[in-house]
Order: structure tokens, then sequence, then C-alpha cells
């Protein structure tokens, strides 16, 4: 029975994470696509530094807000395949909550390779796409989210409960 309440709960986790993600980014949805992205949602992707079991939650969320995207499917998948490997850079080599936040920074800058071949960048070098998406998820997440969670981090009852049990 143990067993089945753990599936349960990790399930339950990862749908509120996932909807968290996903209703942060609609409130602000033309901020979250184009050339500038800056998804304050993104800051959630310091949930993984505190236990990694957040990260398919996270990966979900960015899915289903890539849904909404107005570049279609192939936001769809590799909008998702940036997250899902900034997922793995600091659910894996993240020592720092600082260094945790760049994994995500630099994986996501990838978008502006999805932003050229798309000619969504105009006269925009791939380059300049690539800083720009970077520039924004640096606010996201290496600012917003690093204030956020060193705070967070301060407070250990909090960050136990944060921990998926």
């Amino acid at each position: 029975m143990e067993k089945n309440s753990y599936k349960v709960r990790m399930i339950a986790y990862t749908a509120m994470v996932a909807a968290a993600y996903v209703v942060i980014t609609l409130m602000i949805a033309p901020l979250g696509y184009g050339v500038v992205q800056v998804r304050i949602s993104e800051a959630l992707v310091l949930l993984a530094f505190v236990d990694k079991r957040y990260a398919p939650g996270l990966i979900l969320g960015c899915f289903i807000a890539n849904c909404f995207s107005p570049f279609g499917l192939i936001d769809m998948v590799f909008g998702t395949a940036c997250s899902a490997a900034a997922m793995v850079g600091i659910t894996r080599f993240s020592k720092t909550l600082f260094g945790a936040s760049l994994w995500s920074v630099f994986c996501n800058a990838f978008i502006g390779v999805e932003l050229y071949f798309l000619g969504v960048l105009g006269d925009h070098s791939l380059v300049m796409g690539m800083l720009s998406v970077a520039a924004g998820q640096f606010l996201s997440v290496s600012v917003i989210g690093y204030v956020v969670f060193r705070q967070i981090m301060k407070n250990g009852a909090l960050v136990e409960r944060l921990r998926i049990a």
C-alpha cells in the first residue's frame, strides 16, 4: 500500500508543479514567447535543485505551456528538449544554487536556434537570438529565481517541506 501511496503523491506533485508552470507562463504569455523570453515560471526550475523529483513536473509544464506557443509543434518539441536538458544539468551536476540557475540559461539559449530557423529573428544573427533568449532566462532564473530560492534555502524547515517524501 505504501508504494501506491508514493506513486499517487508523485503524480500529485508532478501535476501541481506542471499546473503552476503553465498558469504563470500563460498569465504573462506575450513575455514567455518570442525573441526575448522572460518566463517568470522558469524560476520554478530551481525546485529541481531542492529535489530532483520535481523535474518531471517542470518538463511537463514546459511542454503544456509550449502547446500555446505561436511557434507550434517545433516549440513543443525543441523548447521542451532544452528545458529537459536543463533539468539534467540541475539535478546531476549542480553544486550551488546559482550554478543550477545557469544550466537553464545555457540550455534554453539554444531556443535561439529554433527562432533563427523559423525566421523570427529578422535581420538578427543566430548568436543574437541565442543571447536574447539567454538574457531573458538569466533574468527569470538567475536573478528572480535565485533571489527567491536563496531565501527559501536559508529556511531549513521550508526546504524540508519542499522535499518530496
